[in-house]
């Protein structure tokens, strides 16, 4: 397969023909050059809420409700586009309001197959401003999406730090990392989750990353990233475990081709076994003993 990973500026639009051109654009070059799984970043969202006008996007609670009000419209707009191109898109996650998990927004992303349908995953760990001033809670749970592809799991940017999350995933061929990170530090702190996952798990992770300056949004007014993706550093992969990456600040997509038969020959007889030898770890720190050296 092919897989398309972004570098997503966020725009301002006067209508919503401005965004649906937008994003068929973006959807119909990614699919032009091969690819069959598109990925595109956290909080890409947040460009809706200047539908609404520079007063509600410069408006942080009024900007999330917004953007959660047009969910539905976008998420059918991506059904359309996924099925006309024959591809997988996950969608850009957005801040949601969902009544069955309470009062407060989640961070939802979700995956379109050709065939329209869709599956929602929410990010499970908040970072300190998803908590204060966001409001952000966690959502539902983890899910693991056999496709046509393979299994896919979404790990959302902050997400990816945690190996737990991803060992919960841990079937899964390939890992989603949609991010949104404001300076190279962050930057690096989800890449290097998301190669240690690969590492870890044995599979391909995919980055995608907003880009650029958005000073009309409190949430996403400076972005730094690149797409990239990255697969384990053993047989029939890149010794760096770099499969694909971007070039830094700069839009546009990353597009490479992944072997899934190569991750489970990795599984089954890499040069390490990451996957099968984890759950040797409970025993091994079971009686962790203190001495002092002087």
């Amino acid at each position: 397969m092919k897989i398309a990973t972004a570098a997503y500026p966020l725009d301002q639009f006067n209508q919503w023909s401005d965004y649906a051109t937008k994003l068929e654009a973006w959807v119909s070059e990614a699919a032009g050059q091969g690819a069959d799984l598109l990925v595109f970043p956290e909080y890409g969202a947040m460009e809706l809420a200047t539908l609404n006008g520079p007063d509600v996007a410069a408006d942080l609670p009024a900007s999330l409700r917004a953007i959660s009000d047009k969910i539905p419209q976008v998420d059918a707009l991506h059904a359309e586009l996924a099925a006309k191109y024959g591809v997988y898109i996950c969608a850009a996650s957005a801040p949601v309001y969902d009544d069955a998990l309470g009062p407060d927004p989640v961070n939802r992303a979700r995956l379109f197959s050709p065939s329209g349908e869709m599956g929602i995953q929410d990010k499970q760990i908040m970072t300190r401003w998803e908590r204060a001033p966001m409001g952000v809670v966690p959502g539902g749970p983890l899910t693991l999406f056999d496709t046509a592809l393979g299994k896919i799991g979404i790990l959302i940017c902050y997400d990816s730090e945690f190996p737990l999350l991803a060992r919960a995933l841990a079937e899964a061929d390939i890992l989603l990392v949609p991010s949104c990170t404001e300076a190279l530090e962050g930057y690096w702190r989800v890449r290097i989750g998301a190669m240690a996952r690969a590492l870890e798990g044995q599979c391909v992770t995919v980055m995608a990353s907003t880009v650029g300056d958005a000073q009309w949004n409190e949430v996403a007014d400076l972005n730094t990233g690149m797409g990239g993706i990255f697969g384990p550093p053993d047989a029939g992969f890149p010794p760096t475990g770099v499969l694909a990456e971007g070039t830094l600040n700069t839009p546009g997509w990353t597009v490479t081709e992944v072997d899934v038969d190569a991750i489970s020959r990795v599984r089954a007889d890499g040069n390490v076994l990451n996957a099968t030898h984890w759950n040797e770890q409970p025993a091994r720190v079971q009686d962790v003993t203190q001495r002092r050296l002087r």
